[in-house]
């Protein structure tokens, strides 16, 4: 009845689709952190290679986890701080929902400077906001726009596109979808019936804010997403 707080993926994904499109066909694109390599059926234009750490197998039982997780698709397994390509190798480099799970996610930045031609293209989302995930690889809950306006232009990046995905309305709504797995999770209990009617009508408030809605992703929203050119 109500999609409130239920479009975080799909519209990132949605976003990186046509993104993508946007990059000239035969561009050889890095996948930094491609995991399961999850957007490689978006680059059918592009030549396509994958970089992940792999140390993440799905297993663990600190926050959320996946549970299994296949890094046999990768064609290079390096940290992404020092992935063994020349300089100035590949024209666009794609690193989606990474950023959280690097120390040094400015060191990424860096990298991904050297590894670009002139010109080339840099796709990045990363959360705003996000509860403990892939543990103990989780450095950070999230980055703000603010951190791509100061840390891109200052390593050669020019921002041409940067989308807010979601809004606070929108945020809240899935964290209180998650209510009943976490009070079985944390709170050693299921949610009452009329536990379920006021989160229900919680839900109900919050969509109707959200339709509402002028501008409340500046303060909190499920992510950012970032299309920049190296200069």
């Amino acid at each position: 009845m109500f999609r409130v707080g239920t479009t975080n993926e799909s519209v990132r994904k949605e976003w990186i689709k046509n993104t993508l499109a946007r990059i000239p066909a035969g561009s050889k694109i890095l996948d930094a952190g491609a995991g399961e390599c999850q957007f490689k059926p978006f680059c059918g234009h592009l030549e396509y290679i994958a970089q992940d750490f792999a140390q993440y197998d799905g297993g663990g039982d600190v926050g959320l986890q996946t549970g299994e997780w296949d890094n046999s698709k990768l064609d290079i397994v390096s940290d992404i701080t020092a992935i063994p390509l020349p300089d100035q190798s590949v024209d666009a480099i794609m690193c989606t929902e990474v950023f959280e799970h690097i120390p040094d996610p400015i060191s990424a930045i860096r990298e991904f400077r050297r590894l670009l031609k002139p010109g080339g293209y840099l796709l990045i989302t990363a959360p705003f906001c996000s509860l403990t995930h892939f543990a103990p690889y989780h450095f950070y809950s999230g980055f703000n726009r603010f951190f791509y306006e100061h840390h891109l232009p200052a390593n050669d990046f020019e921002i041409t596109d940067l989308e807010m995905n979601g809004n606070y309305f929108e945020y809240t709504a899935q964290e209180v979808r998650r209510v009943k797995w976490a009070a079985r999770e944390y709170a050693g209990t299921k949610i009452s019936l009329l536990d379920k009617v006021i989160l229900h009508a919680g839900l109900w408030v919050l969509q109707r804010l959200s339709k509402k809605d002028k501008g409340s992703s500046e303060l909190l929203g499920y992510g950012v997403h970032v299309f920049a050119r190296k200069k």
